[in-house]
């Protein structure tokens, strides 16, 4: 039975030597090193290969990403299920992101640098943390993690995702009927939906004109679901007061796109979170084994609404 890897290059001996060490009844073949693609029961990877046909026996992809919307799931085999490796370690990582982008906007630290790189020494007013309205889009794994973390700090925490969650603490909403509702009370924006034909483009001028004046944005769902020029326009008006960009549509970005040097965009390069073999092998090899068993595997995508 072989599993071929697929991914960044760099971490297939890490993936290798685990799989040696902890389950060596699973041969690891790292890409291009297929060998008899019809001995392939097992797909572990970033993007499959195009030629996936060749892969006659092939039973389970597990995605080694956060989402997956960079697989042309129409392309894929329908008898074959698409998984998520639920990776703990890319929940620690957009927690910490988040953690610090909110608490950053929250200080004005994109304030007070833009004032040490004028000399200009002025404190500003602090608002409480009980009187900052922080708002998640996304309910899932990562934006519940995020809202629950955040809560230690005193924030009001508001959630917004397509069907209806509880989560203590936290003033969910859902759907579009409620959408405004929600975004009305957000003083800081942040975007953790996945890529869908219905999220697509949804943070645009429409969105930014329902938050409250002085609003910031952080978006950490997909680069798709941004549209720029948008966001543009609503900094430059003052309604937006800032935002963090760790996606784009095009990554890396021109040399001419205007993000570079916006002096109210933090724009960081796809750094949110990452998969580390360390992290995610358990998540991945207890859904093997969750799969030989006959057993339900976590993590596997409804392919109609594409998460």
């Amino acid at each position: 039975m072989a599993l071929l890897y697929k991914s960044d290059p760099s971490r297939g001996p890490t993936w290798k030597a685990l799989f040696a060490e902890h389950a060596p009844d699973i041969e690891i073949r790292l890409w291009p090193d297929v060998g008899d693609p019809t001995e392939i029961r097992y797909l572990a990877a970033w993007l499959p290969p195009e030629n996936l046909a060749e892969f006659s026996n092939l039973e389970v992809i597990y995605a080694l990403s956060a989402g997956v919307d960079q697989f042309d799931l129409s392309q894929l085999p329908d008898h074959v299920p698409v998984v998520r490796v639920l990776d703990p370690g890319i929940a620690q990582g957009i927690v910490e992101y988040a953690s610090l982008t909110v608490l950053s906007l929250h200080r004005q630290v994109p304030l007070y640098l833009r004032q040490q790189h004028q000399h200009e020494w002025t404190a500003h007013a602090l608002t409480p943390a009980s009187e900052r309205r922080i708002g998640v889009m996304g309910l899932g794994n990562l934006g519940t993690a995020v809202l629950r973390h955040l809560g230690a700090y005193g924030f009001k925490r508001l959630g917004w995702a397509r069907s209806a969650h509880h989560i203590e603490g936290v003033d969910c909403y859902a759907g579009k009927a409620q959408l405004p509702a929600f975004l009305s009370q957000c003083d800081i924006l942040l975007c953790l939906l996945p890529l869908t034909d219905e999220t697509r483009g949804i943070l645009n001028a429409d969105l930014f004109a329902a938050l409250p004046s002085g609003a910031s944005v952080i978006n950490l769902g997909r680069g798709a679901q941004l549209v720029d020029a948008d966001l543009l326009t609503a900094l430059d008006s003052g309604h937006l007061d800032q935002a963090v960009i760790d996606v784009l549509e095009q990554e890396p970005p021109s040399e001419e796109h205007p993000f570079w040097d916006h002096p109210k965009i933090w724009l960081t390069p796809h750094i949110g979170a990452m998969t580390f073999p360390q992290s995610a092998f358990g998540a991945l090899l207890d859904n093997i084994r969750r799969h030989q068993r006959g057993e339900a595997m976590t993590g596997v995508i409804e392919r109609l609404r594409g998460y």
